[in-house]
């Protein structure tokens, strides 16, 4: 019984664990299974298993960590959870939901801010007590938009951050949390999950040493050595094949559909197509900053004189003493979002980069597989941002910042821009 990053599995209303398959999916029922315990649902967005009484002590086997897209902004979700497993970071809001309440008692919360102090213990044995987050997200499959569950892999929580949030329909603030997850590693497991490790974490008659014998290699350094291996047991996808056109462009119809269309129409309808230089040069750093490298904006250049960059931003990396700074030459297009931007916008950029320099590229469009090739085997130090991305990060900071719609958001944007034109050459960022 085993899980992979990616796969799609059906949650099938009437929960049979008998199935290996189900309307055409593997049965998330089937590979879950632990006989004589009850199965592990994912009815809420924070799902705990059922705490033991084992020979060593009680524990709680592992914690499901749900999100549901479908229903970002609604009531009962008006928060955008952000997922990249192969990246090793999940972003996850808490499932506080009401003005009057203490976000730090409601359940699901209270749970993962009790494991944050274990996961983030210096002391190996507060570590071997930690409970394993295992991650998912509800996905459309043939047209179905409910049932489907896709496996994000598993983790600890890194950091917690204390947030004030808005529910949209009622315009009331709110306080919440939102969790940074560690995704870690599978390369030792051939990217497979080992179900049998949670079985046995269920299982009274064994110690947590016993069970750690089932645990992914990840885990077994992580406990062992602590904070100072999470970037070792870090999720790090090497991806060398493109990415196909319908996975840069949103859903038609979509929230991120809407959300392209306006920002477009913002632009290109009001002949102010360079002032989304300021939107381009925002995204840039949330995008990067998700990350967990540290990323400092700059400014917008003129429309002359320029050096051939739309906006200027620092990359930071190490810190104090062993810190290094990178310049960030950003170019910025507001294209047709039905046609690929062009290779030779691309080429340009990146001709202008200098040693110890960086590219990023942002665009309404998407990118062409022969692009993608091209920056891919000639190792071009270039970003590339397309069109859904720049979608679904303006609909977090819109939902995020409390604004009423993207038009808002891009507003408030918009009047920033005149304030952020600077003639600077791009080194003096090295020195802010």
């Amino acid at each position: 019984m085993t899980l992979r990053i990616g796969e799609i599995y059906r949650y099938a209303r009437d929960r049979n664990p008998a199935s290996t398959s189900v309307d055409g999916l593997l049965n998330y029922f089937h590979e879950t299974y632990t006989a004589g315990h009850n199965l592990p649902l994912l009815e809420a967005g924070i799902n705990p298993i059922g705490k033991i009484n084992a020979v060593d002590g009680e524990r709680c086997p592992a914690i499901l960590i749900s999100s549901n897209p479908h229903r970002i902004g609604s009531k009962e979700t008006p928060w955008q959870d952000f997922f990249d497993p192969d990246n090793g970071h999940i972003h996850y809001f808490g499932d506080n939901k009401w003005p009057s309440r203490d976000p730090s008692i409601v359940s699901g919360n209270k749970t993962v801010l009790f494991q944050f102090e274990v996961h983030n213990s210096f002391d190996r044995a507060v570590r071997e007590k930690s409970t394993p987050m295992i991650f998912f997200k509800r996905v459309k499959k043939n047209g179905r938009p409910k049932g489907n569950v896709e496996f994000q892999g598993f983790g600890i929580v890194s950091e917690v951050h204390r947030v004030v949030q808005i529910e949209p329909k009622t315009n009331i603030n709110f306080t919440n949390y939102a969790f940074d997850f560690v995704v870690f590693s599978l390369f030792d497991e051939n990217e497979e999950f080992d179900w049998r490790w949670i079985s046995a974490r269920r299982d009274p008659d064994l110690t947590l040493g016993q069970t750690l014998r089932l645990a992914p290699s990840s885990w077994k350094s992580w406990i062992a050595l602590g904070s100072v291996a999470l970037e070792i047991c870090r999720r790090r996808v090497s991806k060398l094949s493109v990415v196909n056109t319908a996975q840069q462009r949103p859903d038609r119809g979509s929230r991120e559909a809407r959300a392209l269309n306006t920002i477009y129409s913002f632009y290109d309808t009001r002949g102010r197509k360079k002032r989304f230089e300021a939107l381009a040069s925002i995204v840039t750093s949330k995008v990067i900053d998700e990350t967990g490298t540290s990323y400092h904006e700059g400014w917008i250049t003129p429309g002359t004189g320029d050096h051939g960059a739309d906006f200027i931003g620092r990359l930071d990396v190490g810190s104090d003493f062993t810190k290094t700074k990178l310049i960030v030459l950003g170019q910025a297009k507001c294209e047709k979002l039905d046609s690929p931007t062009g290779g030779n916008h691309i080429a340009r950029t990146v001709a202008r980069l200098k040693r110890g320099w960086i590219g990023v590229y942002v665009t309404t469009s998407y990118y062409s597989n022969s692009v993608q090739r091209e920056v891919i085997e000639d190792k071009y130090p270039i970003v590339l941002i397309h069109g859904l991305r720049l979608a679904q990060e303006v609909l977090k900071m819109t939902r995020e910042q409390g604004y009423p719609d993207v038009t808002a958001f891009l507003e408030h944007i918009d009047s920033t821009y005149n304030s952020k034109v600077m003639r600077r050459d791009p080194e003096e960022i090295l020195y802010d």
